[in-house]
């Protein structure tokens, strides 16, 4: 498929007198603690008006006195640790809608995918639970309701823990069983996007990581967005997460909230102990351990993006004549559902609710997602505004929260500073 023209011009030139407070923001965060490195993109009435890199791969701290620290695709000697607009970074949730429901929404768009219909259509695994007992409430699950995350599912299972293999750990999946009615209540669900990724693969009839590249990422031209980084691209990422056996548990660089993971990121937070999974430093793997078992190629995590990249997905859902996606489709996609009731969700993307980590100045048809190892897009229609921010907060470990304090911070600097002019 041939690239489409992008559009979307740059003119960031006067980036640091305009976002300085924005970016005194991140500078401090680094400073504190909250995560070593950060990369973000402002887009703005069809131009990209900022593009910023800071900090770090990892902490000083971190390599100070521990010369045998050696990050698997970099060596201290020599190396450089700077973050860079080109730095890659692991999207962690953002997978769910960059991909998995730009996905959805491009068969749903074709006529290969009717939202109403039952899951079991295309997975008949889902028709019974992990007792092999019948439950009449799964054939009432549509895909409106996975993309919703109304389907009854839990939030999270650490499936990894007991399923080695891909098809073991899609069969735990596939049969995890109900904690509520469907349509009932609207819980974050990582397994519902897990079952949702390959029923959409089976609609398709190919991986969902092939789909997304010849259907999303070449014509958009996002040459930086991947699943699976091969070894010459590790070095451009971040790591985000250190579980090797008996490694220093590190002490938390800055505020902690004993709260469960924030919408887009279902498990842990303050009270999650440090993963030893993998047994070694992780560095242009995904961090999210079910993913990993999947292949690293998810519904629900498992892509690697920039910042830039984002905001030309972000730049492609706010132009009307839509390169991937009719603007009627992408506003369909991107409402919130109404129902069940109080919900945030749309199809697969969030809107701000109050608090919301977009900050306060996001509008009533403002969406975005975030993503566990600390990354956001949020994009609002009526002011042509996208912001993707991507850190890498989960080094060394998950139980740094400071980010919930920074990320909308952070946003209302941005939008400050735009309508202070």
């Amino acid at each position: 498929m041939e690239t489409v023209n992008r559009s979307l011009l740059p003119d960031f030139s006067h980036q640091e007198e305009r976002f300085s407070s924005a970016f005194s923001i991140l500078r401090k965060a680094i400073a504190q603690g909250a995560f070593p490195s950060a990369a973000l993109a402002i887009t703005h009435r069809g131009r990209l008006i900022a593009l910023k890199a800071l900090g770090e791969f990892v902490y000083e701290t971190d390599l100070e006195g521990v010369p045998s620290l050696s990050l698997p695709f970099l060596q201290r000697q020599g190396a450089d640790f700077e973050v860079k607009p080109s730095t890659l970074f692991d999207l962690a949730s953002l997978t769910k809608v960059v991909a998995t429901t730009t996905m959805a929404a491009i068969l749903y768009e074709r006529g290969l995918l009717q939202l109403d219909s039952p899951v079991v259509e295309a997975i008949s695994e889902f028709l019974s639970d992990s007792s092999g007992a019948a439950d009449p409430r799964r054939r009432t699950v549509t895909f409106r309701m996975l993309l919703a995350h109304s389907s009854g599912l839990p939030a999270y299972e650490k499936l990894f823990l007991r399923c080695r293999t891909r098809q073991q750990l899609l069969h735990a999946a596939f049969t995890t069983g109900l904690t509520a009615d469907p349509a009932v209540r609207a819980e974050y669900s990582d397994i519902g996007f897990i079952i949702l990724g390959v029923a959409l693969e089976r609609i398709a009839g190919e991986p969902l990581e092939r789909f997304c590249q010849r259907e999303i990422f070449a014509p958009l031209g996002m040459a930086n967005t991947i699943f699976n980084p091969p070894p010459e691209l590790r070095p451009r990422i971040p790591p985000t997460a250190d579980e090797r056996l008996g490694g220093a548990d590190t002490p938390v660089r800055a505020q902690q909230e004993s709260q469960p993971r924030p919408s887009g990121s279902p498990a842990g937070g303050a009270n999650h102990p440090r993963s030893t999974f993998r047994n070694r430093i992780i560095q242009g793997e995904v961090q999210d351990e079910n993913a990993f078992v999947l292949g690293q190629v998810a519904g629900h995590a498992g892509l690697f993006s920039t910042a830039e990249d984002l905001a030309v997905l972000a730049h492609s859902m706010l132009n009307q004549s839509g390169p991937i996606l009719r603007h009627e489709t992408v506003s369909l996609f991107t409402q919130c559902q109404s129902w069940p009731a109080n919900t945030s969700r749309a199809l697969g993307w969030d809107t701000p609710s109050r608090p919301s980590q977009s900050g306060k100045y996001f509008g009533g048809r403002s969406f975005g997602h975030l993503g566990y190892t600390g990354t956001s897009l949020w994009i609002d229609p009526d002011r042509e505004l996208s912001v993707a921010l991507l850190t890498n907060r989960t080094w060394p470990d998950c139980s740094n929260q400071a980010i919930k304090q920074v990320r909308p911070r952070f946003h209302d600097a941005v939008i400050e500073a735009l309508e202070a002019r």
